[in-house]
């Protein structure tokens, strides 16, 4: 699962095969906000299924559209 630094928030995207449709697979991300802790991550947008409507052929399809997806999201776009 990619991890990258953008500005303050740290997003994490990953492609997930589904288990309904092996040959698919689904684009996910989870968000992490600024936090005061550095122990501490502060999840605004909890790990979940992104681009409902659409499955991909393979893993990486899956996780460059979630990272499109994941910095479309954050505040500053």
């Amino acid at each position: 699962m990619p991890i990258e630094q953008v500005g303050d928030y740290e997003i994490e995207y990953s492609g997930v095969k589904l288990a309904s449709d092996s040959n698919n697979w689904a684009a996910t991300v989870t968000i992490f906000g600024p936090s005061t802790n550095p122990m501490h991550r502060n999840a605004i947008f909890p790990c979940q299924r992104v681009l409902l409507d659409t499955t991909f052929e393979d893993e990486k399809s899956a996780e460059q559209e979630a990272r499109k997806a994941a910095v479309e999201m954050l505040p500053h776009h």
